[in-house]
């Protein structure tokens, strides 16, 4: 992309900032966006990805129809959505650079132009789960399971510590730009 892109055009006559003007000088507001971009991206990413690999594994016994795929389909595609709309934001916050518009203006074309993707497999996965309502709500009906959430609360360390990785990287860079 060249300079005289209009993104690269804004951000060169822009406030030179430390962040996007949008933050208003506001360094808490960067940390916890940039925290909560690059964790959710990473975490999205890696549930995305073990839904598809879980339904890539289980494809002989789990047909398409069957409640499990489906759950994991939707998982997998809401995350995917997040990830897909997370990445190029944290790009933008990590690589925000009012000195180099040409590479901050190429960030956020990115960033818009994976918008649509996002938003795309978003309402596909809000289709599945409104079509697939019906039929999951009489087959967790006929034979009711408890859900023990808090017994599986140890699959939660690793996003955890992703997430307060972000957020002392995220303090490390904002405190020191």
């Amino acid at each position: 992309m060249s300079n005289t892109s209009f993104a690269a055009q804004a951000v060169a006559k822009g406030p030179m900032t430390l962040a996007p003007p949008s933050f208003n000088g506001h360094g808490w507001l960067v940390v916890l966006n940039l925290a909560g971009f690059t964790a959710g991206f990473v975490v999205a990413l890696m549930l995305a990805l073990k839904m598809a690999r879980d339904i890539w594994r289980n494809r002989r016994d789990d047909r398409l129809h069957h409640p499990v795929t489906v759950w994991r389909a939707f998982g997998g595609a809401v995350s995917f959505a997040m990830a897909v709309r997370f990445g190029p934001a944290a790009m933008v916050l990590w690589g925000w650079d009012p000195e180099k518009a040409a590479s901050t203006a190429w960030l956020l074309t990115l960033q818009r132009m994976t918008d649509p993707i996002a938003f795309t497999i978003g309402l596909l996965a809000l289709a599945l789960f409104e079509v697939s309502g019906g039929g999951m709500a009489e087959h967790l009906k006929r034979k009711p399971l408890p859900m023990r959430l808090w017994a599986r609360r140890d699959q939660l360390k690793r996003p955890v510590c992703i997430t307060l990785l972000s957020l002392i990287a995220a303090i490390g860079v904002v405190s020191t730009r």
